[in-house]
């Protein structure tokens, strides 16, 4: 089968990044399925795998290393365990960050962190959902404690990073549980962006993000989402309502000094879509209800793909220039490729 992966962790502009190979199509076993893989979505998490940055344990280093979380596809056929899939059910999912990733023609992928796909999408524009609606999900309902069916309507939540991935998606799922959001962008398109998919105001996360809180006659805000890096972390602590709370997806080395929220007696939350996998948590099928959640809202046109540019096919210079893409920090929402030629 056709797969792409890496051989040595290089930089993005190395056209070696990336190795197109053949290799041997798996058996699914036990609660796998074996997903034939349409389209697949690059998320910063990649480009941190693919430099060396992130190591997950469990993974081997033989290379070449298969990578990529995100994907939609076809069930081909399934482990002797598997009740939830049949071989000929169109799903989707982000997957296990210490297994062969998603950038193959075939992949193996537990049944519990798997999804319906979206029926009213095709499945490039579902590859663009996965990993990110796993991610925001958790972080406000999961890690924030926000009730997803409307008990905390009308709360603040400022979504840090509004634009990216996460935060894309994240702003339609906060409206959906009756939040106001406020969402940060710092360029005329990624504004427009986040109005269009709902955020109820706008702010700059290049200013001063305290000032232009209390423009919107507010002093502090009832939930923070960071949704690209913790060097706002002072603003945070600053902004976060007393005994509210802070998640953030980055895993920083900055300092984060605590005396703030300590006076303020507000939580800090971490979020990492993969521990349920990584760690095989006895809660591990609350993926497949949630992405299961994302397709019904989807299919009832409440929710809206996130994908904003489709590269083709899938091939190791195509992959790399999604990365590269992605790399600028730049990119609004998120970047698929489809198809193997």
């Amino acid at each position: 089968m056709r797969t792409v992966g890496i051989v040595d962790y290089l930089p993005v502009d190395n056209n070696k990044a990336f190795v197109d190979f053949e290799s041997d199509k798996p058996t699914p076993t036990g609660q796998d399925c074996l997903v034939s893989v349409k389209a697949i979505a690059v998320n910063p998490v990649d480009t941190k795998v693919r430099r060396g940055l992130t190591t997950p344990p469990g993974t081997t280093e033989n290379p070449p290393r298969v990578i990529g979380w995100d994907a939609s596809g076809v069930v081909d056929a399934v482990g002797p365990d598997v009740t939830l899939f049949k071989p000929g059910d169109e799903v989707f999912y982000a997957g296990d960050i210490t297994r062969p990733g998603a950038n193959s023609e075939f992949q193996l992928i537990d049944q519990r962190i798997v999804g319906k796909k979206p029926s009213s999408l095709n499945f490039t524009e579902a590859a663009a959902l996965p990993l990110t609606s796993i991610t925001a999900y958790e972080a406000f309902f999961d890690r924030l404690s926000i009730d997803r069916d409307g008990a905390n309507s009308g709360e603040t939540l400022l979504i840090i990073g509004g634009a990216g991935g996460v935060g894309s998606i994240g702003i339609q799922i906060a409206k959906q549980a009756g939040l106001t959001v406020i969402a940060t962008a710092s360029r005329p398109e990624t504004e427009n962006w986040v109005k269009e998919l709902g955020a109820d105001h706008v702010i700059n996360h290049h200013g001063d993000m305290v000032e232009q809180v209390k423009t919107l006659g507010l002093k502090y805000v009832d939930h923070i989402a960071v949704f690209n890096d913790m060097r706002h972390w002072d603003t945070c602590v600053e902004l976060i309502r007393p005994q509210g709370g802070i998640v953030s997806i980055d895993d920083t080395e900055l300092p984060m000094p605590m005396a703030g929220m300590k006076r303020k007696a507000a939580s800090l939350h971490w979020e990492f879509m993969f521990a349920r996998s990584m760690h095989q948590t006895p809660d591990m099928i609350k993926q497949h209800e949630l992405l299961n959640w994302i397709a019904d809202a989807v299919d009832a046109g409440k929710i809206r793909t996130t994908l904003t540019e489709v590269i083709s096919p899938i091939n190791a210079a195509n992959l790399l220039e999604a990365h590269r893409l992605v790399e600028t920090g730049q990119a609004k929402g998120k970047i698929v490729l489809e198809g193997y030629a």
